[in-house]
């Protein structure tokens, strides 16, 4: 596979992963809430390693030729997400002693909790599907399972990478300061919840 193509697809999904969404709330959720974000990092790329594997194999083009099968995807998703907002709208971010602090969640679930985030949005398959065959070659000297395969690794290994910084900045900047970490807590809520609310919109109504 020609490495400019890698380069190239290594631009736009940099591009991509920077645009907050429901992995940057996720993220900045555990980050706020827990002692490291290595177990949200885990879960968001277990999720998209998920992801590489179901487009690579071809089933990702099934499901995205079956509408039943996409609209229970969207509908599982969204509505993880909007739980996943409404929990995290509904914790309280600064208690008023170390005595009152509630236990961070397990890592196993914090875990379990990213790869839901990432593995069950749906626009995250569609997005596999429609960017990564336009930088793979059905000439190459490479099998194309083989090159989106490479592709998703890409994404995946990019998209840990980052999210490890912005877990990390937001440990080092934000836990000092309660008003702060209300405020972000709570748009981090809120985006979860308007971007689930968002995907369950665009596969219902009929504006499309």
């Amino acid at each position: 596979m020609a490495l400019d193509s890698v380069l190239a697809f290594w631009g736009v999904c940099a591009l991509l992963i920077a645009v907050p969404g429901a992995d940057w709330a996720f993220v900045i959720g555990a980050g706020l809430r827990g002692p490291s974000v290595i177990p949200a990092v885990a879960g968001l790329v277990l999720g998209y390693t998920g992801l590489t594997v179901v487009v690579a194999a071809g089933v990702g083009a099934l499901v995205a030729r079956t509408p039943a099968a996409l609209t229970v995807l969207t509908v599982v998703g969204g509505a993880y997400l909007i739980w996943r907002g409404v929990a995290s709208l509904a914790r309280h971010p600064d208690p008023v002693t170390p005595a009152a602090t509630p236990a961070p969640p397990a890592p196993t679930a914090t875990l379990v909790q990213g790869l839901g985030v990432s593995g069950l949005n749906p626009k995250g398959l569609l997005l596999f599907l429609a960017l990564l065959p336009q930088f793979a070659s059905r000439h190459g000297s490479w099998p194309l399972p083989a090159q989106l395969a490479l592709l998703g690794l890409v994404f995946t290994v990019t998209c840990g990478a980052f999210y490890l910084g912005l877990g990390s900045v937001v440990r080092t900047t934000l836990v000092s300061r309660p008003w702060a970490t209300r405020a972000l807590t709570r748009i981090s809520g809120a985006a979860m919840i308007v971007i689930g609310a968002l995907l369950l919109a665009d596969r219902f109504l009929p504006w499309k």
